[in-house]
């Protein structure tokens, strides 16, 4: 008989603090598992819009070796178009705006290509790889246009790997530009932050610059 009270006076115990807390524990169980499915729903949102976004990148990539051939380029820009629409923070559609911007320069059309790599920089993360090669294009596209010291602004400092290539680039701008001593700085820039990223540059190219520029400079010193 004690058992028996005792079990009834846990039931009871129990009765008292569903009544009590049963309701928000309900609650409680609820949002975490609508947090659970939700986290895994979104988890799949997100693999099935990669995948869509890494198809469609592909078939760019076919798209763009075509027009590189000599097809015509509806069929690219349409793909191009639609990455930027439907994944414009993806970085399958800032790579297809850099070559959105590369057919563009092949095709003259300088001001569609700012456009394009101005698109790039504006969603790319600061100092991110894609960031710093939009940064090297825009400076060339800006340069053949005659905006020297906008382009010179652009590669003012590259990072990490990139530096040896902007301050290629820079010399390439100032050569350019017409300013052969600041060219020649520049270049020797880029030639000894090769032996910290060797391999970036072509040195047999940039080498052959050095030497022209050094021989035109000391000919016009004798000159004087």
């Amino acid at each position: 008989m004690e058992a028996y009270r005792t079990e009834e006076e846990q039931v009871e115990a129990l009765k008292r603090w569903w009544q009590e807390n049963g309701r928000s524990t309900v609650i409680a169980v609820a949002v975490a598992l609508s947090a659970a499915f939700g986290w895994q729903g979104w988890q799949r949102y997100q693999e099935s819009q990669a995948a869509e976004a890494s198809t469609l990148f592909t078939q760019l990539m076919e798209s763009a070796a075509a027009v590189e051939e000599g097809a015509e380029a509806g069929r690219f820009q349409e793909l191009a178009a639609t990455l930027r629409e439907q994944f414009p923070r993806s970085s399958y559609a800032q790579f297809a705006a850099l070559h959105e911007a590369r057919v563009a320069v092949a095709a003259g059309r300088s001001a569609e290509a700012e456009g394009d790599l101005r698109w790039v920089l504006s969603r790319a993360d600061t100092g991110s790889d894609i960031h710093q090669v939009a940064q090297l294009r825009l400076a060339r596209v800006l340069a053949d246009r005659g905006q020297t010291d906008e382009a010179l602004t652009l590669l003012q400092s590259g990072t990490g790997y990139y530096r040896a290539a902007t301050a290629l680039a820079r010399g390439d701008v100032l050569l350019q530009a017409q300013r052969e001593a600041e060219a020649l700085a520049a270049y020797r820039e880029a030639q000894a932050l090769l032996s910290e990223y060797p391999g970036q540059l072509q040195v047999d190219t940039l080498a052959a610059k050095l030497q022209l520029l050094s021989a035109g400079l000391d000919t016009e010193q004798e000159a004087e």
